[in-house]
């Protein structure tokens, strides 16, 4: 698989952004040769590639792609060296008069700091590098421009909608070819793809954008990731909690969502003259639980977790299958425990967390420590002191390789988020243990402590998967739909080699279903072997061929999705299935 990104002191990675930050430049050339009208906005090295955006006299599409790639081609075989120049800030604005993005980029360079142009052949741009020294450092043949797409100037949808083009850049050919096949692979895994062709759920924008159908074949499969989530809690010490879908306006102005997350609710709603919201969160809930009587240290620490449906406003740009939604299950859990309980609560959290993601197959994390912003933030240093060194002696007794993220907590304390990589090597984020020194205060939550006084408890959030809706994407991109046994939402079909046995095959498929198991008889009017391939499409995990010499002896002869072949005794047949469930098994 070819490298998708690391860190910026490998060389190799300066060497990718000198040569991805010429190529958009050399793109950018191309495109004003072939519309000299052209203005230019900007145009970044990214991971894997490069963008540059422009606005056009006309609307692009993929037909143009081949152009500008032709133009390029030619531009790199001109052996052109990038020369650097350092200019006065008027000098600028007279080079880049006709450009107007150019200008607004020039008034943002602060006073103090130098403006430098680089130019390549005919091309000059505002720019502070860098670059190759000349483009025969850049492969011809190892660039691709990928795609076409729509961006606002500044990202601000108030202002003009620019047309943005994607490239992407290597040394070789070889390694271009290696990340072309790893999207293909990308791609062959979309969960959205995949939803479709295996039934699983659906999205309706005429109905709602990022809202979540759940079909029969999907909603099973979450009833078993919530079904296991449930139990694993209650056997971890938890309790589950059930909260309403909206609340009234004081809820959010006390917990502060009105002041700083209001952009992300949905619009309020009036009833009985009272101003109500869609929760986007859960915690103000369990604090209300929590609130609702006087608590002992002794009672601590509480557990709460809960399956609650929560409502957040995306802008429909970023809506992104179940990845980005705006209804979604919040895989959540508030811990409420004393300070001396605080360290072994974070690190039963972390294995918790662990074990969980272990057992949908992921066996590669990374933990990320994110500690006290430097500016904003509330509650008392020591607090902040005692949290994060719960949070790193945790990461470190699991024994787990992480990073620290300086600064990077929120301004309402520090965390632990676990980063998992799925089976082609990308990153997702599902774990994340949170303090909180906001709502405590904010919803006067105490606790009466062992000398009689109250106190002010710590409170911690927990997600395990994240989302459900998150997760079960992550889940069928990670498996390509072909999800473990105990997770398929059909793991048997009987299929009969010819009509005279179809009571047969419904018969065996009634027995399976009796001891728990999903299976069922294929009686369609196909012939067997398009049931079967129909079925390996479907990516059920085991087909049953039965004819009269398994009916008669009890045996089946088993098919995988895989196409493996196999025989045994119908019982010995339920024993190995089971095993398979048992053991969490992919097959």
């Amino acid at each position: 698989m070819p490298q998708t990104g690391v860190k910026e002191q490998d060389p190799k990675a300066e060497k990718l952004y000198r040569i991805r930050h010429t190529t958009a430049h050399v793109m950018a050339e191309a495109v004003l040769r072939l519309f000299p009208q052209a203005k230019i906005a900007i145009g970044p090295p990214i991971e894997n590639g490069f963008y540059y955006d422009f606005e056009l006299p006309r609307k692009l599409n993929e037909e143009d792609l081949p152009d500008i790639e032709e133009q390029m081609r030619a531009i790199i075989q001109g052996k052109h060296d990038l020369t650097r120049e350092v200019i006065t800030r008027a000098e600028a604005a007279e080079r880049f008069a006709d450009q107007p993005y150019k200008l607004e980029l020039l008034e943002a360079i602060p006073e103090d700091e130098e403006v430098s142009l680089y130019t390549l052949d005919s091309f000059t741009d505002l720019c502070r590098g860098p670059h190759v020294e000349n483009t025969r450092e850049l492969n011809w043949k190892a660039f691709k421009l990928m795609s076409i797409a729509g961006a606002y100037w500044r990202g601000d949808e108030k202002n003009k909608m620019l047309t943005r083009i994607y490239g992407t850049a290597w040394e070789d050919p070889k390694q271009l070819r290696e990340y072309l096949d790893y999207l293909a692979e990308i791609e062959k895994r979309d969960h959205r793809r995949i939803g479709r062709e295996l039934d699983l759920f659906s999205l309706h924008e005429e109905a709602g954008p990022g809202l979540v159908y759940w079909h029969p074949k999907g909603a099973r499969i979450r009833h078993e990731i919530e079904t296991f989530w449930k139990e694993e809690h209650y056997k971890n010490g938890y309790e589950m909690v059930a909260t309403p879908h909206v609340g009234k306006s004081w809820l959010w102005e006390t917990s502060g969502h009105l002041d700083f997350y209001k952009d992300s609710m949905f619009n309020s709603m009036e009833m009985d003259a009272s101003e109500y919201f869609a929760k986007p969160m859960n915690c103000p809930f369990h604090i209300m639980i929590y609130n609702s009587g006087k608590h002992s240290y002794r009672e601590l620490p509480f557990r709460w977790a809960e399956l609650g449906t929560v409502y957040r406003y995306e802008k429909s740009g970023v809506l992104h299958g179940l990845m980005r939604v705006r209804g979604f299950t919040q895989d959540d859990a508030h811990i409420i425990c004393t300070p001396d309980q605080v360290f072994d609560e974070i690190s039963e959290a972390l294995r918790f967390s662990l074990f969980m993601i272990r057992s949908f197959g992921f066996t590669q994390f990374k933990a990320y420590l994110s500690t006290k912003p430097a500016e904003k933030s509330v509650g008392d240093q020591q607090d902040w002191d005692v949290a994060t060194e719960a949070l790193r002696k945790a990461i470190e007794a699991a024994e787990l390789d992480y990073e620290v993220d300086e600064g990077g907590g929120a301004f309402y304390g520090p965390k632990i988020d676990l980063k998992i990589k799925d089976a082609v090597g990308r990153e997702w984020q599902l774990s994340t243990v949170q303090f909180d020194f906001n709502l405590p205060p904010r919803f006067n939550m105490t606790f009466v402590d062992s000398d009689g006084k109250e106190k002010r408890p710590y409170m911690v959030h927990r997600a395990l998967l994240g989302s459900i809706e998150r997760f079960f994407g992550v889940l069928t991109e990670h498996y390509a739909g072909a999800f473990p046994v105990w997770l398929s939402p059909e793991q048997v079909v009987v299929i009969p080699v010819a009509p005279a046995f179809e009571d047969g095959a419904a018969a065996l498929a009634k027995e399976l279903k009796d001891m728990g198991f999903r299976a069922q008889a294929d009686l369609s009017d196909d012939r067997m072997n398009a049931k079967i391939r129909k079925h390996q499409a479907q990516k059920v995990p085991y087909m049953l061929v039965v004819g009269e010499k398994e009916l008669e002896n009890r045996t089946v002869s088993i098919r995988t999705r895989k196409n493996d072949r196999m025989e045994m005794p119908l019982d010995e047949f339920k024993a190995f299935l089971a095993g398979k469930i048992a053991e969490k098994a992919e097959l």
